[in-house]
């Protein structure tokens, strides 16, 4: 039996859903199996310890980065970062997708938080 491989997919969500579908829709078509936060259930684990799971269990990472930086958490560290800073340090193969002229950004694709400017 062939292995398929499960590839977390991360970046911030509604400036991003098109670049995500697209991500998913590809890796599908490789016969991987995308996860990402739009998969997920309801869990009673707080949120974070439930991502650092399903990240535990993939063989590869991707990130989507454009003009945001995302929903925060208590500390104002966007859950995409802590994402990428986790697959770092749990040496999981990474693949980033950054957008290369953040000046180009439609206006709805752009950071509009001084926090996230900033970050």
């Amino acid at each position: 039996m062939e292995k398929k491989y499960q590839v977390f997919v991360s970046s911030t969500y509604e400036d991003l859903i098109e670049e995500r579908n697209v991500v998913m829709q590809a890796l599908l078509e490789l016969d991987c199996i995308p996860t990402g936060m739009e998969l997920f259930p309801a869990a009673n684990d707080d949120k974070w310890s439930y991502i650092k799971k399903v990240i535990d269990n993939c063989d590869y990472y991707i990130l989507i980065s454009a003009g945001r930086y995302g929903s925060v958490n208590n500390n104002g560290v966007s859950y995409t970062q802590m994402e990428y800073e986790y697959t770092l340090q749990k040496q999981i193969p990474t693949i980033a997708f950054l957008y290369k002229d953040l000046s180009n950004l439609p206006v709805g694709k752009s950071e509009t938080t001084e926090h996230g400017k900033k970050n």
